[in-house]
C-alpha cells in the first residue's frame, strides 16, 4: 500500500477497523476506477485535511463578528478568508458561504426573495433542470407556484422563445438559470432580459460548471444575476458544501435567510475546507485544468458521436 493510499490517522484503524476499512475499500475504488459521475471529482488533500480539523468541535451561530457564542475569534477569521477569497474568485459584492449543500443554498435564495406561493419559474427536471428548481418531489414544488420551461425539441439548446412567452404570461417573481445535465454555454444575459422584462429577479444556480467559470472556461453570471447559488464539491474541486453570491443590496437579506432562518450553526471545518478550495482555485494551474475539462469534454463527445451515440 503507497503511503498516498493508506488511512490517515494510523488512530482511525486502531479505534475503529470496521469504519477504517469501509473508507480503504472507498480509497481503492475511487483510485481505480473511471468515474463519469458530473457531480463528483477529487478534492485535493489540503482541502481533506481541512476538512477534519477541530473547527469540526465548534459552535458558531451568526457570522464573523456578530456570534452567539464565544471563541469565535478564530473561527471567524477561517470564516472570513472563505468569504474574500470566493468574492475574489467570481467578483462578487457579497457572498455567504455558511450553506450546508447546493438545495440549502437554493432554499436560503428563495426564502430571501419571495414568499410562499409565488411563481418560480425554472427548467424542467427532464430536460436539465435540477430537483431544487420546482420539481413537485422537492420542497419548491410543494412551496412555491412552479412555470417549468425547457429545451427545443430540434436543436436541444434552450428554447428562449419559450421562455419569454411563459415570462410573460405568468410573470414570475424568480426566474432559475442554470442546471444539472445542459453541456452548452448558458447565455445569461438572455435570461436577465427576459426576467427584467416582467421584473423578476434573476438566481442563477451555477454549482455543475462553477469551476469552470472559476477557470475562465465558461462565461460568468455573476455580471447579470442579482443572485448566485453554488456547491463547492464538483468542478471547483472542494469538500461537499455551497455558497451564494449576490448584490451587494440583497446582503441583509440572504444572510439573514442563511442564519436563523434556514439554518442553525455553520459546518466550520468545511468552511475551512471550501477557503482552501477558493484559494487553490485563484492559483493560475486552476484555468488549465478548467480548460482542460472542457477540451477533454468535447473530444469524449465527438468520439461518442462518431459512434452513433446522440449528444
Amino acid at each position: 500500500m503507497s503511503p498516498a493510499s493508506k488511512i490517515a490517522p494510523e488512530t482511525l484503524l486502531q479505534k475503529d477497523p470496521e469504519v477504517a476499512h469501509a473508507i480503504q475499500k472507498e480509497i481503492d475504488r475511487q483510485q481505480n476506477s473511471l468515474v463519469l459521475i458530473a457531480s463528483e471529482n477529487h478534492a485535493s488533500q489540503a482541502v481533506m485535511d481541512a476538512s477534519a480539523t477541530v473547527l469540526s468541535n465548534k459552535y458558531a451561530e451568526g457570522y464573523p463578528g456578530r456570534r452567539y457564542y464565544g471563541g469565535c475569534e478564530y473561527v471567524d477569521i477561517v470564516e472570513t478568508i472563505a468569504i474574500d477569497r470566493v468574492k475574489k474568485l467570481f467578483e462578487a459584492e457579497h457572498a455567504n458561504v455558511q450553506a450546508h449543500s447546493g438545495t440549502q443554498a437554493n432554499m436560503a435564495a428563495y426564502t430571501a426573495l419571495i414568499q410562499p406561493n409565488d411563481t418560480i419559474m425554472g427548467m424542467r427536471l427532464d430536460h436539465g433542470g435540477h430537483l431544487s428548481h420546482g420539481s413537485p418531489v422537492n420542497f419548491t414544488g410543494k412551496t412555491y407556484n412552479i412555470v417549468s420551461y425547457g429545451v427545443d425539441p430540434e436543436t436541444e439548446l434552450i428554447d428562449f422563445n419559450q421562455v419569454e412567452e411563459l415570462a410573460r404570461e405568468h410573470r414570475p417573481k424568480v426566474i432559475v438559470a442554470g442546471f444539472s445535465a445542459y453541456s452548452r454555454v448558458v447565455e445569461w444575459a438572455k435570461f436577465r432580459d427576459i426576467a427584467d422584462s416582467v421584473d423578476a429577479i434573476l438566481l442563477v444556480d451555477m454549482a455543475h460548471i462553477a469551476g469552470l467559470i472559476a477557470g475562465g472556461a465558461h462565461p460568468s453570471p455573476v455580471p447579470h444575476a442579482q443572485m448566485v447559488t453554488s456547491t463547492t464539491h464538483k468542478s471547483l474541486r472542494g469538500p461537499r458544501g455551497a455558497f451564494i453570491l449576490t448584490e451587494g443590496k440583497y446582503q441583509p437579506a440572504i444572510d439573514r435567510s442563511v442564519f436563523p432562518v434556514n439554518q442553525g450553526g455553520p459546518f466550520m471545518a468545511a468552511i475551512a475546507a471550501k477557503a482552501v478550495c477558493f484559494g487553490e482555485a485563484l492559483q493560475p494551474g486552476f484555468s488549465q485544468y478548467a480548460n482542460r475539462v472542457v477540451e477533454n469534454a468535447r473530444k469524449l463527445a465527438t468520439t461518442l458521436a462518431n459512434g452513433g451515440m446522440r449528444i
